[in-house]
């Protein structure tokens, strides 16, 4: 009898990851992925497809390529990271892909369990000793759905089977499975070693409701007298967009996102109402949570009890938060797009001439208040600032007025968010990613991942100068130039972290950081050159000061770009 075919742990553990379809592994190794490396040596020799492993000279950009990768494809690709130390490089990551529902495999090899040469993999040098924490998960298990360690190699692919339909099920997110390195190394029967498919082990995802509960909604809706919507990242799936403008346009319902984490809305619909539903409160008598965490801030808020609130929503009970503190009176935890659809073909078998007369009368009504929005946006962006103090607002009118529709803007402005979502208009799905979480230092690498996804695309980073020093900056531009990612950085410089002294102004405005101006948190004291950083790595820079020069160098910024070529543009908005 002929001995079957062997294949090492890390074969089956690759050949699992191939079969799962994997697009990218986005990774930073360590001594524990010796059998890997070892292996895609072999299958590359063998010219064996395999995902492509793009190495990333920090984790916290190869954990942001994958979120930026999901947030505009829906498909989580896997992380891999070197043992504890990886681990905690990428639990902000975790934190933000968890608070954003996006799916992600982070991978970590482990410490060999064999001191002295037991087995194949057993540690051989001193970080094998240090790098081996009772309990390794710890440090991201706050921001994950499954966390697993592999214990044998005739298990890989039910293992990454069970990990992947973990993270793609609704609501997706993070998942954790580490690698002992003697389950790497160890030798494996094939015929020991079975495939696991999607049809029968895949991901399970929320769909629509009953049709009762539908009517019901239907029903609030064509009664209402002024309904509204509150959403913040609906728009993570395209077709919820288009479900949500269908619907707001059927039953006139005035739509507003608060703290958006995608575009859920063109701001071109006339029932887009802004980025603050507070003041539509007060007259609103039917009321839609749609996908969104936090509809608005109760301690500035006078909630109208009237209201009647249906929350569709994908993870409607928020159990990973551990207060909430939003009443609503019908929950649904479902698919918003398929709900929205439903509520939509039943309006219309029920709506007559006089509903629709009713509907437009209503719109039309919400014209003058939309005017004059966008009258104070415009006039907002007519200041160019001075000197050293460009206008937040005249720099993103800029940009907005450079770029594409199609073209894909990444915002980490922090507070000067409302000058990006008011300034540079967004009428395409998927083509706003904003951070759903509280780490900062994500634009860098989710922009690297959203152009990989999307190559012919341009993507553009605008972020504050905090958030450029906390995105591992050098690792951007190294990796944006050995794989030919060209995205466009814009940097507003404000000579540090204003959301800091904000922060300290809302709890003691007449306080002694106040009286003093000292809130610790000035960057300022030197000439600080951000470009140069991106330029150490090839790609285009520029430092603008003077308001007048801004348009310029925001095209020669995009002629770079389009030419192949990162870019960034350091601009100087002045203290604030």
């Amino acid at each position: 009898m002929s001995n079957p075919e062997t294949h090492t742990g890390a074969h089956f553990f690759l050949e699992g990851l191939t079969e799962l379809g994997t697009d990218y592994v986005f990774s930073n190794l360590g001594t524990d992925h010796v059998s890997l490396i070892e292996e895609l040596a072999r299958w590359d020799a063998e010219g064996r497809p395999h995902p492509g492993f793009l190495l990333c000279p920090h984790e916290n950009v190869a954990i942001h390529m994958a979120a930026g990768y999901a947030a505009v494809t829906g498909r989580g690709q896997a992380v891999m990271v070197h043992v504890d130390a990886g681990t905690a490089n990428s639990a902000m990551g975790m934190h933000n892909m968890f608070r954003g529902r996006l799916p992600v495999m982070l991978i970590a090899g482990k410490a060999p369990f064999t001191l002295r040469g037991e087995l194949p993999g057993s540690r051989d040098n001193y970080v094998h000793f240090v790098q081996d924490p009772f309990d390794i998960a710890s440090l991201v298990r706050p921001y994950v759905k499954w966390e697993y360690s592999l214990p044998s190699g005739v298990i890989a692919k039910e293992v990454l089977r069970r990990g992947h339909s973990m993270m793609q099920s609704d609501p997706p997110g993070p998942v954790y499975l580490t690698l002992p390195r003697e389950v790497l190394a160890e030798s494996v029967a094939a015929d020991q070693v079975k495939a696991y498919g999607s049809e029968r082990y895949g991901a399970v995802l929320a769909g629509g409701i009953d049709e009762v509960r539908a009517q019901a909604i239907a029903d609030q809706l064509m009664n209402a007298s002024q309904p509204i919507a509150v959403t913040s990242y609906l728009g993570r799936k395209a077709d919820a967009v288009a479900a949500l403008e269908d619907l707001a346009l059927l039953c006139g319902v005035q739509v507003f996102e608060f703290s958006p984490s995608h575009l859920c809305i063109s701001r071109s619909s006339p029932c887009f109402g802004g980025f603050d539903a507070s003041k539509a409160l007060a007259g609103a008598d039917v009321g839609l949570m749609l996908d969104v965490d936090v509809p608005w801030l109760p301690k500035y808020v006078q909630e109208n009890t009237a209201i009647r609130w249906t929350h569709v929503d994908v993870d409607t009970i928020k159990k990973d938060f551990p207060m909430w503190g939003f009443a609503t009176d019908v929950r649904v935890q479902a698919d918003c797009a398929t709900v929205l659809r439903q509520v939509a073909a039943i309006v219309r078998a029920r709506a007559d001439e006089a509903f629709h007369q009713k509907v437009a009368k209503r719109v039309a009504g919400w014209t003058a208040a939309s005017e004059e929005r966008k009258a104070g946006v415009a006039r907002a962006a007519e200041n160019p600032g001075k000197p050293g103090a460009i206008s937040p607002a005249y720099l993103c009118a800029a940009l907005g007025a450079a770029i594409a529709p199609e073209d894909i803007v990444i915002n980490e402005a922090i507070r000067n968010s409302p000058a990006v979502l008011n300034q540079i208009p967004r009428s395409q799905p998927l083509t706003l990613l904003c951070g759903a979480g509280g780490g900062l230092g994500y634009s860098g690498g989710m922009a690297l991942g959203a152009k990989l996804a999307n190559p012919k695309k341009r993507v553009l980073q605008v972020v504050g100068d905090g958030g450029f020093h906390f995105s591992t900056p050098t690792s951007v531009y190294a990796t944006a130039q050995r794989y030919g990612l060209p995205i466009f950085t814009v940097v507003l410089d404000n000579g540090g972290w204003q959301a800091v002294k904000e922060a300290v102004l809302r709890v003691y405005p007449d306080g002694s950081a106040a009286q003093t101006n000292e809130f610790q948190a000035r960057l300022q004291g030197q000439d600080r050159h951000f470009e140069q950083v991106a330029q150490a790595f090839g790609a285009y820079g520029e430092c603008v000061s003077d308001p007048g020069q801004v348009e310029a160098a925001i095209a020669r910024c995009l002629k770079a770009v389009d030419a192949g070529q990162a870019a960034v543009l350091n601009v100087r908005i002045g203290l604030q």
